[in-house]
């Protein structure tokens, strides 16, 4: 497999290129702010994408999906939600092919109701789901419960080897796994979710008194 975790500017926003060797297919999640950069990646591997996916419907993930998808021919994948004319709108637990790599989806609402996980063999692209060290921006009420739930009853779940791949550079380093979020992440190891609101409701004093930045 070929996997490519691509800074593509904004926000300190990630993007990611995951191809088939063999079949030379290839699928883009959230391709923003650089579209020369995420093009030449795919040339310089000679892939042909057919699925550019959206991990939810946020502009700086999404901006540029339609306008790749329009000039590689491939297709727009994004949550039902928030899928739109020509878009494939997916749900929890389909799995695509890209070649012989399969795509399996894993629908995270919390940070939007549309948001998405791709899990491609043991590498997790969580979006705006799970950080490293860190979870997705939501409110304090229906919005936090939906995360919660996202979070310790399925992404936590995975085996401890999966990788994680986030959609910001917001974490101590770009990348983990869910083993080592279980065990460092301080939105994991909140034992109920009352614990888990008010450690969001308290993080800017959480993140001073610990030195996260």
């Amino acid at each position: 497999m070929i996997f490519e975790q691509i800074a593509v500017g904004g926000d300190r926003n990630f993007g990611y290129l995951v191809g088939d060797e063999q079949s030379k297919k290839a699928l883009l999640v959230d391709p923003s702010y650089n579209q020369k950069k995420v093009l030449s990646l795919l040339s310089d591997h000679g892939l042909e994408v057919v699925y550019v996916a959206n991990t939810h419907g946020h502009y700086d993930h999404s901006q540029l999906s339609g306008r790749i998808a329009r000039a590689t021919g491939a297709q727009v994948l994004c949550h039902k939600l928030a899928a739109g004319a020509g878009q494939l709108g997916v749900e929890d637990g389909d799995q695509l092919e890209v070649g012989s790599l399969p795509v399996k989806i894993l629908h995270t609402p919390g940070h939007t109701a549309d948001s998405i996980c791709l899990l491609v063999e043991d590498k997790l692209i969580t979006g705006d789901t799970l950080f490293v060290g860190k979870v997705g921006g939501t409110d304090l009420g229906a919005s936090a419960r939906d995360e919660y739930h996202s979070l310790f009853d399925k992404l936590l779940k995975l085996p401890d080897q999966t990788q994680v791949f986030p959609g910001h550079d917001y974490g101590v380093r770009t990348s983990s796994t869910i083993g080592q979020e279980r065990r460092e992440n301080p939105f994991l190891l909140c034992r109920s979710f009352e614990e888990f609101v008010n450690l969001k409701r308290n993080w800017t004093q959480y993140k001073r008194e610990h030195g996260i930045k």
